[in-house]
């Protein structure tokens, strides 16, 4: 298997693919695939350094403005000598500043770099959904598999039952009728089959998708199988960890620091910048210099509107971190019963209805073969079986899909 490096380095702007396909992949393996190298997550990567990039901006002095002028030149240029130049014209030089007043350029950095936290909390809420997305997937390919596996077993398993059938038509001990029933049943198991190879196709392309489609083999193979693995925790254990990890709840109550942020400086902006200049002049024979100060008198333009926005702004904060706080807790109470449903399903097939139905099936296809029974109640023991044992495939599978869920609701991968 080539996994072609390590699942890092999602902050920069390019992607280097693995230089093999993964042909194999367990479901660790897939999500640290999918970290290093799923397109969409790498495009969201980058939003960080762009956030970075305007801590740059904002950290930004004012320039200083340079000016320089020529008076009183004389068109003529026959007038030109040095005592016009000298006596008459005017020249002068100066620089001027912007002195920017109430810490704005302080608070612009701070802005910035609340709105970068948000950006990174984000980012790393993006890949906790993309963990389960593959995760998700990836059990849609151990259910399709699982399925395969089973519907070829059975497959043969009643392609058996047809060699007897037609061994039993010859020895004149079953009807032609009864052999061209059990022949039509065998049409089923081979749909079934085509159906399961179909799914498997469809699952492994999902699972591409998810990952990186050029970073897995399209004939993937998924390491691991469907299996029961109870939680050891409560619904509170694992609202704990929520309120600990999850990276949305994280962004949002960093998103009140920014908007207050975001409120200091709109109340900074109302502040009218000092603007200094330092001029030197050559005029009427004279060399001097001058100082020279202006400000902006704030009698209409004090910014109000913006202060007043941004103080709705850090209430609309307040009030979505409460809300995402709702949500995650309403995340893990539904993953939680969601798993604990599904482990009282499982539970119920591992209780003895697997081994009767199998049971069942046994004891029907003995007894026909016998002709103890009749095919009807054969073939009906043969497709209670195989209805029994997929949705056990399927009650596995959904259990281990509201595990993932739950893990996502956590916001970590490791439960208690």
């Amino acid at each position: 298997m080539g996994l072609g490096g390590a699942a890092h380095g999602q902050t920069g702007p390019a992607v280097t693919l693995p230089p093999i396909p993964a042909a194999s992949v367990d479901l660790d393996q897939a999500i640290a695939l999918a970290l290093a190298y799923n397109p969409a997550l790498a495009a969201a990567a980058t939003t960080v350094p762009q956030s970075q990039a305007e801590e740059v901006t904002a950290n930004i002095h004012p320039n200083p403005v340079l000016t320089w002028d020529g008076l009183f030149l004389p068109l003529n240029p026959n007038n030109w000598n040095h005592n016009i130049v000298s006596q008459i014209s005017e020249f002068d030089v100066g620089v001027a500043y912007t002195f920017e007043r109430g810490g704005k350029r302080q608070h612009r950095l701070a802005a910035a770099r609340a709105a970068t936290a948000v950006t990174r909390s984000q980012l790393a809420d993006a890949r906790r959904t993309l963990a389960f997305n593959v995760a998700q997937q990836f059990v849609n390919v151990l259910l399709a598999e699982s399925n395969l596996d089973f519907a070829r077993q059975d497959l043969a398993s009643f392609q058996r039952t047809v060699n007897i059938g037609q061994a039993q038509l010859k020895a004149g001990q079953i009807s032609e009728g009864d052999f061209l029933k059990i022949k039509l049943q065998l049409l089923q198991f081979q749909t079934d089959v085509s159906s399961a190879q179909l799914a498997l196709l469809q699952a492994r392309a999902a699972l591409r998708n998810a990952v990186g489609y050029r970073a897995l083999a399209p004939d993937v193979r998924v390491v691991g199988s469907l299996q029961y693995t109870p939680l050891k925790g409560g619904e509170d254990d694992y609202k704990a960890l929520a309120l600990q990890n999850r990276p949305d709840l994280r962004a949002a109550r960093q998103g009140i620091t920014a908007a207050q942020d975001q409120y200091t400086l709109a109340r900074a902006n109302g502040k009218r910048d000092l603007t200094s200049s330092l001029t030197f002049s050559h005029v009427g024979g004279i060399t001097g210099a001058g100082i020279a100060f202006n400000m902006e008198i704030p009698v209409f333009d004090r910014n109000q509107g913006e202060i007043a926005r941004s103080r709705f702004a850090v209430a609309q904060a307040q009030d979505l971190s409460t809300a995402t706080a709702e949500q995650v807790m309403t995340d893990v109470a539904t993953a939680y019963e969601a798993a604990q449903t599904g482990s009282q399903v499982v539970a119920l097939y591992q209780s003895g209805y697997l081994q009767q139905a199998q049971e069942s099936r046994d004891i029907s296809a003995y007894a026909y073969h016998r002709g103890a029974a009749s095919l009807l109640d054969f073939l009906d023991a043969e497709r209670s079986y195989r209805a029994t044992e997929l949705a056990y495939r399927q009650s596995l599978a959904a259990y281990m899909l509201a595990l993932e869920q739950l893990k996502e609701a956590a916001g970590t991968r490791k439960l208690l």
